[in-house]
């Protein structure tokens, strides 16, 4: 199931949960034993220079003086011990799954499950909806990528990681979860109340657009899924046999996904052996990965339409497109997610997944904290987001941008 690298950017609530903000890579599960024993068998002093003596003291003390001792769990101070650990690293990406959470993250990952459909990522520390999935519970109730979560079911998200705010926000179709929503700028604090459903979550959606006697593909891509390579290919079949002049490629709210996807898209824009995206890990080894397509979709004049709610796969395909072929980018700046997570399966179902590199775009650009600037901006207005209905160029003025541009 793991032996392809994701992407994501970000928490998907109700489908890819797994994908906080970068790529993933997969391991075999891990030959070590009980990391409970493995831990407590440890003898105190020195281990590479980390002096775990203090560790040991507390634990010790613990055991000896608590005054409830029959409420001490041995596995779950563990557990604490190793998230203390991991959070002290202060990487919002790098996550320890206890073995509940590590079973529905990679549930998340394989498939539906019920949800509200939205990503979910951090901007400014605080708790952002990324982009809701179209129609889903998140998207008929108007939630809008910006939207700031603050409360789920009344309780404050202050402190919460993405991981807990997913648990609360996940459960079983049918049930309810009130979300208190903040706009991203100053507005109404409003709570809406959604039903959970089992989320499916759309590859791949084209159309014809006539526009001043010129026809345009419009391709909307949702999400860099398991289903986006044979769908893409059904439409660009689908494309090549039209009366085609043109193509728009919407990646707006888009959080990302399979990368193995993105660069395989990449190849129907760009010369084969053309550089899509570069790894670089803390060793300073690097992995430059190239199109290997066909370019069947090349010929055509490009343009691309990205927002804030454009993350990792997205951002990789765009800047791919950008930097080798000179295709504009319009609308607004993308997330800003460009981190690489490994998950490492542990003894007993936890797992780790752990950030080990950044990508860069073929310019050599990394654009985690800046994400990547559109060639031209057009921004939305709060009466544009209200009406907004994206794929249709009257209510879409960033599409009707682009097709203004095109024809």
């Amino acid at each position: 199931m793991f032996n392809k690298k994701l992407l994501p950017v970000l928490i998907t609530i109700a489908l890819v949960a797994g994908f906080a903000g970068g790529v993933f890579y997969s391991r075999p599960k891990l030959a070590d034993e009980v990391i409970v024993q493995k831990l407590i068998n440890q003898d105190t002093g020195k281990i590479q220079n980390v002096d775990f003596s203090e560790f040991w003291k507390v634990w010790k003390l613990l055991e000896e003086k608590y005054v409830d001792q029959g409420k001490l769990d041995t596995q779950q101070m563990v557990y604490g011990a190793i998230q203390g650990m991991v959070n002290a690293i202060g990487d919002p990406y790098t996550m320890f799954f206890e073995p509940d959470t590590s079973k529905k993250f990679q549930e998340e990952i394989a498939g539906a499950f019920g949800g509200v459909g939205m990503e979910l990522g951090f901007k400014n520390d605080t708790l952002t909806v990324i982009a809701p999935i179209k129609d889903t519970p998140a998207f008929k109730a108007g939630i809008k990528s910006g939207d700031r979560i603050v409360k789920i079911d009344g309780n404050s998200t202050a402190g919460m990681t993405v991981d807990e705010a997913v648990s609360k926000i996940r459960g079983k179709p049918g049930t309810k979860v009130t979300l208190t929503i903040a706009p991203p700028a100053n507005g109404t604090i409003r709570d809406i109340t959604l039903t959970r459903e089992i989320i499916k979550v759309p590859a791949v959606d084209w159309k014809i657009i006539e526009h001043d006697g010129k026809n345009t593909a419009y391709i909307q891509i949702y999400t860099f899924s398991q289903n986006v390579d044979s769908d893409f290919k059904k439409a660009s079949d689908e494309i090549l046999k039209s009366n085609t002049d043109s193509i728009i490629l919407d990646l707006r709210n888009n959080p990302g996904g399979l990368l193995d996807s993105a660069i395989n898209l990449a190849g129907y824009f760009v010369d084969k052996g053309q550089l899509v995206v570069s790894e670089v890990f803390g060793d300073g080894t690097k992995n430059d990965f190239k199109a290997d397509g066909a370019s069947q979709l090349a010929k055509y004049p490009i343009l691309v339409l990205v927002n804030g709610g454009s993350a990792s796969a997205s951002e990789i395909l765009a800047g791919a497109l950008h930097d080798n072929k000179q295709i504009h980018l319009i609308g607004e700046k993308t997330f800003g997610k460009g981190s690489v997570q490994q998950l490492e399966e542990l003894a007993g179902g936890a797992s780790l997944k752990i950030t080990v590199a950044k990508w860069y775009t073929p310019a050599g650009i990394n654009i985690s904290v800046a994400g990547i600037n559109p060639d031209i901006k057009v921004e939305l207005s709060d009466k544009d987001k209200e009406s907004l209905i994206i794929g249709d160029p009257t209510k879409d003025p960033q599409l009707q941008k682009a097709l203004d541009i095109l024809n």
